[in-house]
């Protein structure tokens, strides 16, 4: 009975963002392009 409520965890919602349509998850900066709600937050340079 204690591990019953194991089932009930589900894994973190995933959307799409609207600047760079990588995933990222609600409510954070986007780690690919660094924005939130339509503000650049964080400056995030290209990958080598």
């Amino acid at each position: 009975m204690r591990r019953a409520y194991n089932s009930v965890l589900t894994l973190p919602q995933i959307q799409k963002c609207p600047q760079c349509d990588e995933p990222y998850r609600p409510h954070r900066v986007c780690p690919a392009c660094g924005f939130y709600k339509g503000r650049q937050i964080l400056t995030v340079e290209a990958k080598a």
